[in-house]
């Protein structure tokens, strides 16, 4: 299905509005039936941009949409995440030719114009190169810039965001900063391919951690060229022996936890698409749009806060934390110590298994601590760290996905076997 991204920050208002949109969190809620989640999708899918975000959250991220409505939007939404609308052969040749400077049968020995997946900003296409390489071509959506800046000043759609991050009552501009900052560098490919070099180099010793090869000869600011990678998809690593399910859920643990608390770094967008399952335990992990540093004021108190949990040690974790938000005493630190340690169930019970359950009631947490920091004053509301949004996307969705594998596993002995590479 080709369909032009629609630019026009009017036209796609009113798009939205169509999606029962208007107020941001209402496209996820206010059509229950069956043709209407399937409606929700089709909009949100041709919009593509922030707006394809959103409806890709809600189609894997557990506790985003009601439990009455979960059936129906999650399996609308499966195809959105599956496969995006997608662009015109013409539109993606046209585009690939003006950004690296040549006619496509110049650039590619073979080049495939059928994509093998579309997303929010780009779409991919299968090639190969004359050395005979074969190659994953990413190609952005002609149009999306502007849609993505008509977005990006959407209060609706950071209005759904914020409130599916667990945000929604501290937007401060600080938060806010942040947010689009990360969704404008996912326009930049040419960044995308020094966080794709950092994470295959940082993860090189690692035999179940594979990132593919960034192509930088056939790569500019809106195409990215990787080596080609086949394997299986989530859906069927979902169907896979518990034996090598165990293995997949302990490599996505490396892969994110290490990188975060020794690289300080993560991937804040923990797409179910964005993995290619192999025997053994191996994860070719994708798209590195979306990459969230950590302070280097914040990292000792993560670090804190995960050895506490790994030792059972409720006392020392509460410190950490307490660091980690410069925390004071009150009903919020309350609120928040309670979600923070939720969050790490999966490190103090060891081992553990996650649950759909289990991952959407962090998402109703989050939201309930938000709701009730509205009776509070301003003066009684923790300054939360301006990474919040980013930390609780990867939570809220990696825990849906392992919820999803759907094995018991000792993550706190997964952690153990990196931990003594970490700064004291």
């Amino acid at each position: 299905m080709s369909r032009s991204v629609p630019q026009g920050r009017l036209s796609r208002l009113a798009k939205l509005a169509a999606a029962g949109a208007r107020s941001g969190a209402g496209m996820l809620l206010s059509k229950a039936s069956g043709s209407g989640a399937d409606q929700t999708a089709a909009i949100l899918g041709n919009l593509r941009g922030l707006a394809a975000k959103v409806g890709q959250m809600a189609s894997y991220v557990d506790g985003v949409v009601p439990a009455e409505h979960r059936l129906a939007y999650e399996t609308a939404m499966k195809g959105l995440r599956a496969a995006a609308p997608t662009s015109s052969p013409a539109e993606i040749r046209s585009a690939l030719e003006e950004a690296l400077g040549a006619p496509v049968d110049r650039l590619f020995a073979e080049w495939s114009d059928t994509p093998v997946a579309s997303a929010s900003i780009g779409q991919v296409h299968r090639a190969r190169l004359a050395d005979g390489r074969e190659v994953a071509v990413k190609v952005q959506h002609p149009g999306i810039a502007k849609a993505m800046e008509g977005d990006l000043k959407n209060a609706g759609l950071f209005e759904a965001m914020a409130a599916a991050g667990g945000a929604r009552r501290f937007q401060s501009k600080e938060v806010l900063e942040v947010m689009r900052t990360r969704f404008r560098e996912e326009l930049d490919y040419r960044h995308e391919a020094a966080q794709q070099t950092w994470f295959r180099e940082f993860h090189a010793g690692d035999p179940h951690v594979r990132v593919p090869e960034v192509i930088a000869s056939h790569s500019a600011a809106s195409v990215l060229t990787s080596a080609f990678v086949r394997g299986a998809d989530f859906d069927a690593a979902c169907e896979a022996p518990a034996e090598q399910r165990e293995a997949w859920a302990q490599t996505l643990w490396r892969f994110v936890f290490k990188g975060n608390l020794k690289g300080g770094r993560f991937n804040a967008d923990p797409h179910p698409g964005n993995y290619i399952f192999h025997e053994g335990g191996a994860i070719t992990f994708l798209d590195f749009g979306c990459i969230q540093p950590l302070s280097d004021a914040a990292l000792p108190f993560a670090r804190g806060m995960h050895r506490a949990a790994i030792g059972r040690d409720e006392a020392r974790f509460r410190e950490a934390a307490r660091g980690l938000f410069s925390s004071r005493p009150g009903r919020h630190e309350d609120l928040v110590m309670s979600f923070a340690r939720a969050c790490f169930d999966p490190l103090f019970e060891q081992p553990f298994r996650f649950t759909r359950d289990y991952a959407a009631s962090l998402v109703h947490e989050v939201k309930r601590v938000s709701q009730a920091a509205l009776k509070l004053r301003d003066d009684e509301i923790l300054e939360m760290p301006s990474d919040m949004f980013f930390i609780n996307r990867l939570e809220f969705g990696l825990y849906s996905i392992l919820a999803r594998l759907d094995v018991t596993v000792d993550y706190a002995e997964v952690e153990r076997s990196f931990m003594h590479e970490l700064p004291d």
